[in-house]
């Protein structure tokens, strides 16, 4: 009868904890992660710039990027969007991305959604230098839940950092290619 009994108490407590794993997280938490990746890249910084912010050239330098649809053919302005199909981290979707910043030669930002729900930023900073352009990748996104982040620091953060710094070192080597694009 007591075992019963505890196990009747112990099922909400529980049911609880399975619960605080799912709700939503406060808007800024200590769960926000930060994914940064920089080359120095021989060429000048506008063309790093035009290059790194038209869609049509992602999926040839990052490896997440599986293909993009709208605008894709020039370098993205302030308020424009494109569809990126993606796989980070094993994970398949469907990204809608908004430029929110643009300063060129040096700072490029786009916000993304997936299913209408913030899913992160992506920020480049571009700093001329002696030999070229410095380039910065950030991409910054949020815990949804108290779930999401356990998973992320586990299992998904360094799988994304290990793209991210694969895709600028594809971006490195395709730039200072000559003829690898037009």
């Amino acid at each position: 009868m007591k075992t019963r009994t505890r196990l009747i108490t112990a099922i909400p407590i529980v049911l609880a904890g399975i619960a605080l794993l799912f709700m939503p997280l406060p808007q800024r938490t200590t769960f926000d992660t930060r994914i940064v990746s920089v080359a120095q890249i021989q060429r000048p910084a506008t063309v790093v710039f035009d290059y790194v912010t038209t869609p049509a050239h992602w999926p040839t330098w990052h490896p997440s990027s599986l293909g993009v649809s709208g605008a894709v053919d020039h370098s993205l302005d302030i308020g424009e969007q494109v569809t990126e199909a993606f796989r980070v981290a094993g994970r398949r979707g469907r990204a809608v991305w908004t430029v929110v910043a643009r300063e060129r030669p040096g700072r490029w930002s786009i916000e993304g959604t997936i299913g209408g729900r913030q899913a992160g930023t992506v920020t480049y900073s571009l700093t001329s230098t002696e030999g070229g352009t410095r380039f910065e990748r950030v991409f910054t996104y949020r815990a949804p839940s108290l779930w999401f982040a356990l998973l992320n620091r586990l299992l998904l953060r360094e799988r994304i950092q290990a793209e991210s710094d694969e895709a600028v070192r594809r971006l490195k080597t395709v730039l200072e290619t000559p003829h690898a694009w037009p």
